[in-house]
């Protein structure tokens, strides 16, 4: 096949690109309504483009990096519906706010685990800003269809319950620190995110981590795991280099004595970023 061929196939590539992404945009200026997609609605889009595209370019077949990418993206969702058991039925999506560099959308989604439906509901907070995308997900429930998993269904909303009350006492316990030591107390990720920051304005370069994560066993029974990692200048570290190695088990400790709240009250006092 000669190079001019290829050229078409690559033009027609871009001009396809172009228009996908204009739609794309006039899609997300008139979203407001809730879209379905199921796996047998996108691989008969998938079908559909093959046969216009083959019957467009007949005689001269597709480009072979196209067809490649197409059959490596099918494999791939074949190997993670056997190897994982779950399978996504239905999926649908609906904008709840877009105001300057925030989006707020709400998703939901069904499908089976093995042989066990459910859905599954969750609101996405994305934030752009000059360098990257943030995105936290809020507001998440799980749901199993009653009958003869009943039991079942009591397990899920009982330990999701208890994981969405830890979450939200995570979230508040960092409002109350960032609005009582505002000059202190950073919040890298938002109000959601699983640590804060502690810096002295006094000290240049030294600040703590205090990372707040959620661990759930195997019976779903979820624990807070708070663990301190200390950031120091390279000519402190060396003056103080076993207390700033002692420190993580030190909040540890204070973690089993008095608790999370006091804990990093105390770690706050101690550490002199509080006169």
């Amino acid at each position: 096949m000669d190079n001019s061929v290829y050229q078409v196939y690559e033009d027609e590539i871009q001009l396809l690109e172009e228009e996908i992404k204009l739609l794309s945009d006039k899609y997300e200026d008139i979203q407001q309504e809730s879209t379905f997609f199921s796996d047998e609605e996108v691989l008969m889009s998938v079908k559909l483009f093959q046969r216009e595209f083959l019957a467009e370019h007949k005689g001269h077949g597709p480009p072979l990096d196209l067809k490649a990418e197409l059959e490596s993206l099918q494999r791939d969702l074949s190997f993670l519906v056997k190897f994982t058991g779950i399978q996504i039925t239905s999926h649908s999506k609906k904008t709840l706010e877009k105001t300057g560099n925030r989006t707020v959308q709400k998703h939901r989604l069904s499908g089976n685990c093995q042989s066990l439906p459910f859905s599954l509901e969750f609101q996405l907070l994305e934030v752009q800003n000059k360098e990257n995308v943030s995105a936290a997900i809020t507001d998440l429930s799980i749901a199993i269809e009653s009958g003869q998993h009943s039991e079942l269904s009591k397990f899920v909303s009982r330990n999701l319950s208890s994981y969405a009350e830890w979450c939200e006492h995570r979230r508040c316990t960092f409002l109350h620190f960032k609005a009582k030591y505002p000059n202190i107390v950073t919040l890298p990720e938002g109000q959601e995110g699983d640590h804060i920051i502690l810096r002295n304005p006094q000290l240049p370069g030294f600040e703590l981590m205090i990372v707040w994560k959620m661990h759930i066993d195997e019976e779903g029974t979820t624990t807070p795991v708070l663990d301190l990692l200390p950031k120091v200048p390279q000519q402190a570290l060396e003056q103080k280099k076993a207390s700033i190695d002692n420190a993580p088990a030190c909040f540890r400790s204070m973690l089993l004595l008095f608790g999370i709240e006091t804990a990093i009250e105390n770690l706050i006092q101690v550490v002199g970023l509080e006169k």
